[in-house]
């Protein structure tokens, strides 16, 4: 487990404790606080998304369990999985890499080419490992993303609005691959979006963030494959939009 600055130590070899633990956790930047005094916990391969307006302190929260923000040490008490990886909205894909590179990045062995060419496999681009990232259209680049952050196995993903810049068919194609790749892998994730039908279509939990806090919490129990029409669906989106103050029938947060 990785403990930043004050952490805590657990023990979650069951994979039912927590792998994700957040206490008292406070972010300010200048005067304004965009986290206040959270608490947090994640358990082993729960599925876990987080909505709130845009500045609510969504990515930031993101950012502190990635270990990119170290102004929160000392703010709190996080602990998260040695073994995590991020998936951001931009694919962030090295140009003058080729798909394969890209994928194994900072990885070595000699079981890392084989296990690229098999997350490869797993998003759809087998055959591709020799493209450049310009060769690929912007659903293709993120889905060699996706493969990128799961090829080292982690505990732990974080992905922060993953789909926010894909057209809507692809969007709900790489709804489908991203469950099928956390059934079949198991890490626990924390999905950031704006998108409240994403958030009820992919979590197992949903979380409000809403002056630095977590305002509401609730287990998403739905049939599998969720649909949009179902009315527990509809019920679930009903009361997260109203929890969000949204009261058009968008279902998108501003």
């Amino acid at each position: 487990m990785a403990t930043h600055p004050g952490g805590l130590t657990l023990d979650d070899s069951t994979g039912l404790d927590p792998v994700v633990r957040v206490r008292g956790l406070s972010r300010r930047f200048g005067g304004r606080t965009v986290l206040d005094d959270l608490d947090l916990e994640i358990g082993g391969n729960e599925f876990v998304a987080l909505l709130g307006r845009s500045g609510s302190g969504k990515s930031t929260l993101l950012r502190a369990l990635a270990g990119l923000d170290p102004d929160v040490a000392g703010d709190g008490r996080v602990e998260v999985p040695e073994n995590s990886s991020v998936i951001f909205q931009d694919a962030r894909l090295l140009p003058w890499q080729r798909v394969l590179a890209n994928v194994v990045l900072g990885l070595s062995g000699p079981g890392a080419v084989q296990r690229g060419l098999e997350r490869l496999a797993e998003v759809g681009l087998a055959g591709r490992e020799r493209a450049w990232p310009n060769q690929l259209s912007g659903g293709e680049q993120q889905r060699v993303a996706l493969a990128r952050s799961l090829v080292s196995e982690p505990r732990l993903l974080l992905a922060d609005e993953p789909f926010g810049a894909l057209d809507a068919l692809t969007r709900i194609r790489m709804h489908g691959l991203l469950r099928e790749l956390c059934r079949r892998h198991r890490p626990a994730v924390l999905l950031v979006t704006h998108d409240v039908d994403e958030a009820v279509a992919l979590a197992d939990r949903v979380l409000v963030l809403d002056a630095g806090r977590i305002t509401v919490d609730t287990a998403i129990e739905l049939p599998g494959p969720r649909q949009h029409r179902h009315p527990r669906f509809l019920e679930y989106r009903e009361r997260l939009l109203a929890a969000l103050g949204v009261t058009t029938d968008e279902g998108t947060i501003p």
